[in-house]
């Protein structure tokens, strides 16, 4: 059996990139999508990951409804924010109705929300 601290140990290291990387083969090989995908990397950052027992929404995850009709400068856009590569960003674009970012706090999301419509993507905030 695996070290299971060591693997733990190994995960809160990871880089957004190695997470989000990590996040895609777990969906398209094993069938396994993360519940909180950015709640690993909040926790690492210092940020409250268990959320607000409130009744506001404190963590916001944002979904690229579509690209709309300028599609490389959405794409442009998600390489930005995500620090996604070329082709994995190109992907998310083009599948549509797929989370940028996820458990961000609302000035971040809304930020987000604003450069991924003014580079002509549909966006929604859950």
């Amino acid at each position: 059996m695996a070290d299971l601290k060591k693997l733990a140990e190994e995960i809160v290291g990871l880089t957004l990139l190695e997470a989000q990387e990590l996040k895609t083969i777990l969906k398209d090989e094993y069938g396994i999508e993360p519940a909180a995908g950015g709640a690993v990397m909040m926790a690492a950052a210092g940020g409250d990951a268990g959320g607000a027992s409130g009744a506001e929404q404190t963590e916001f995850d944002v979904i690229l409804k579509s690209a709309g009709a300028s599609k490389i400068n959405v794409i442009k856009e998600v390489r930005a924010i995500t620090g996604l590569g070329l082709k994995e960003a190109k992907d998310l674009v083009e599948a549509g109705g797929k989370a940028v970012k996820e458990g961000v706090d609302k000035a971040e999301a809304e930020d987000i929300k604003g450069k991924l419509e003014a580079a002509g993507a549909e966006v929604e905030l859950k």
